[in-house]
């Protein structure tokens, strides 16, 4: 009887252990997606007459937008227009087009909808490529 006494006190200490370790552990952080805005109205950004808009929403604090906003530079062209709205500057384009993470780079074409995009840093390549594709040049 003894030792059916010593199991249970065991597997009762166990119970409470594992119950106590169980509530112990944080909770497992909610999933996070970011959404690229599909359409954007391209009145909202200089040069809205060119054939190609390159985007990049940036924020000062991002060491790495910096560096998206320089490759991105190099695509402007006549047919490119290549503007960087920093979240400090035009607040109320990131909350307008619901913009939750930097850098995001939007290639968008002559209606205003978003034909590629780059959550995260591309490089130049990257960006000549996509818009190299989408225009069809060879």
């Amino acid at each position: 009887m003894l030792q059916v006494l010593i199991v249970a006190g065991v597997a009762l200490v166990a119970l409470g252990v594992g119950w106590y370790m169980q509530q112990q552990q944080p909770d497992a952080p909610p999933p996070t997606s970011h959404t690229v805005p599909d359409q954007l109205d391209r009145n909202d950004f200089t040069r809205p007459d060119a054939p190609w808009l390159v985007i990049v929403f940036t924020s000062e604090t991002c060491a790495t937008c910096a560096k998206v906003w320089q490759a991105a530079e190099l695509v402007d062209s006549d047919d490119v227009a290549v503007q960087n709205i920093e979240v400090s500057a035009d607040a109320a384009l990131h909350e307008r087009y619901a913009i939750t993470a930097v850098p995001l780079v939007a290639v968008v074409d002559a209606a205003g909808v978003t034909r590629r995009s780059f959550l995260g840093p591309p490089t130049a390549a990257d960006l000549w490529a996509a818009l190299a594709e989408l225009r069809g040049d060879d």
